[in-house]
């Protein structure tokens, strides 16, 4: 992809997606996550109403008048994208790539965090890690993160959340809200997802498409693996063939729920030709 038309298709990506935000994902995001905790902010005269409780009574001593400590929330968070760029991502039936829709989902939770002057970071992740760009604030740097999303080409095809994971406990020492995009065709990361869920704020967003719920009845076809670059031929006439299939997919997908709950971490179900937006919104406000 040139210079123009990367910087043509990032532009687009973020007067959607920031538009988005600003709008509609702002103050849902705000409200939902919270920051830190409390930090004093000033000393004022007492006002009817106030708690008594927060009384300073060194100021009140010295003036002669009661006077309380004022506190406010310590609002400034980060944010950590993890972002799946294995070869499964490339798939899609309809209109649009799952790649397009995760790229949409990661830039307007990117913007969603600059509103609050909240920093961002990114992983890019196959079955290693093969990006890390570290949290920082501003619109330059969540132009970098679209960019990146955008234009990356992974060095594997495969897939291993427990590395993202176990990465992610490895770089980010202090609380960060999580959101991880991934189709979630993987397995064995019960542990480390644990472990990570204890410090941070984990939410597993699963976009898939509809044609990988279910094998259609098209006899002889020639099939690849995205992610091993291995074809085979496939009777997909054979109903044994296609229940095979279809208990494949129902156990990774219960695999990803119930990892998730266990854990403590949020999840978010979205299709490509579904709206995101209205799934994001639902889980934001459920919280």
């Amino acid at each position: 992809m040139d210079t123009k038309e990367l910087l043509k298709k990032v532009r687009k990506i973020e007067i959607k997606t920031k538009r988005l935000s600003n709008h509609i994902f702002s103050g849902e995001y705000h409200s939902s996550f919270k920051g830190r905790g409390m930090t004093f902010s000033e000393v004022r005269q007492y006002q009817y109403g106030d708690d008594i409780r927060n009384i300073d009574w060194n100021v009140t001593a010295r003036y002669n008048e009661a006077h309380v400590k004022v506190f406010e929330e310590e609002r400034e968070l980060t944010m950590v994208l993890m972002v799946d760029i294995s070869g499964s991502e490339g798939f899609g039936s309809k209109s649009q790539f799952k790649k397009d829709i995760v790229t949409e989902i990661a830039a307007t939770m990117a913007f969603s965090a600059t509103q609050n002057n909240d920093k961002i970071g990114l992983i890019l992740f196959s079955d290693n890690v093969e990006l890390y760009i570290p949290p920082k604030k501003g619109r330059s740097h969540v132009l970098r993160i679209i960019r990146e999303l955008i234009e990356f080409e992974p060095k594997s095809q495969k897939t291993d959340v427990a590395q993202a994971l176990k990465f992610l406990s490895g770089t980010q020492k202090k609380k960060a809200i999580i959101f991880m995009i991934s189709d979630f065709m993987s397995d064995s990361y019960e542990h480390t997802l644990k472990i990570a869920s204890k410090k941070h704020d984990i939410t597993g967003v699963r976009v898939y498409d509809i044609r990988e719920e279910k094998i259609p009845n098209l006899g002889m076809v020639t099939m690849l693996d995205a992610e091993t670059g291995k074809t085979q031929l496939v009777d997909t006439s054979s109903k044994t063939v296609r229940m095979n299939y279809e208990k494949y997919y129902q156990e990774r997908l219960n695999y990803f729920k119930d990892t998730f709950r266990k854990s403590g971490a949020g999840i978010v179900n979205t299709r490509v030709d579904e709206n995101y937006v209205t799934k994001l919104l639902g889980y934001f406000k459920s919280r």
